[in-house]
């Protein structure tokens, strides 16, 4: 699997979580750390503490006497998670002070073109970091540093199931859409549009994960 040399462990965190989002890797695969060490050239400690920081997101699990792994989650735990989702960004949606302030809408729109391109050229590891970026600068609009770091991690424990979609044009052409929604919602001052747009736009992934859960079990 080609990457590029990982400096320090929260390079080969970041290296690992892009990989398991972009499904190179896939739920229940073991994360080696001797191929892992040789792979990125990178210490044993270094490897050790980016599977921690992978295990505290929520994107890998340690199992006795075995060692880590690609986190999978069950139908139940991808609805739970998924619930809870839902609840904290459409609150935050409606934190928003509207209509935005025209530099934040500017910021987005910014942010939004870098996704678009990322698309366009078929970068689908910028595609991921300019989406999080997306995220994280439109909940920043609540001015609730603990409410953005919640969402953020949620978010980033939803990044195994999030593979299933991130590499379908279909997918990605209705996310894209969904944040020019959100965009004008923003800009026009519409509540009820960012929210139900924010909410619409966590099912393809979560549904995408549930049918492969179930076909998984056929």
């Amino acid at each position: 699997m080609p990457g590029t040399r990982a400096t320090s462990s929260v390079d080969l965190a970041e290296q690992l979580e892009e990989e398991i989002v972009l499904g190179l890797r896939y739920p229940r695969e073991r994360l080696v750390e001797d191929d892992l060490m040789a792979r990125f050239d990178a210490k044993r400690h270094a490897v050790r503490s980016a599977l921690r920081e992978l295990e505290t997101r929520g994107l890998a699990e340690r199992r006795p006497n075995a060692g880590a792994f690609v986190r999978s989650y069950t139908a139940k735990e991808v609805r739970d998670l998924y619930a809870v989702r839902e609840i904290l960004e459409v609150s935050a949606a409606r934190m928003i002070d509207l209509p935005a302030a025209e530099g934040c809408v500017e910021e987005l729109t910014e942010l939004q073109h870098r996704h678009d391109s990322a698309i366009e050229a078929g970068d689908l590891r910028a595609v991921v970091r300019a989406n999080m970026a997306f995220h994280d600068a439109l909940f920043a609009l609540t001015d609730n540093t603990v409410l953005t770091q919640t969402i953020r991690r949620h978010a980033r424990m939803a990044h195994a199931m999030r593979s299933v979609t991130v590499t379908s044009p279909d997918f990605l052409d209705r996310s894209r859409r969904e944040h020019w929604t959100m965009i004008e919602a923003l800009r026009g001052g519409d509540p009820d549009l960012l929210a139900d747009t924010c909410r619409a736009h966590l099912l393809p992934s979560r549904d995408a994960y549930l049918s492969r859960v179930a076909g998984a079990l056929d």
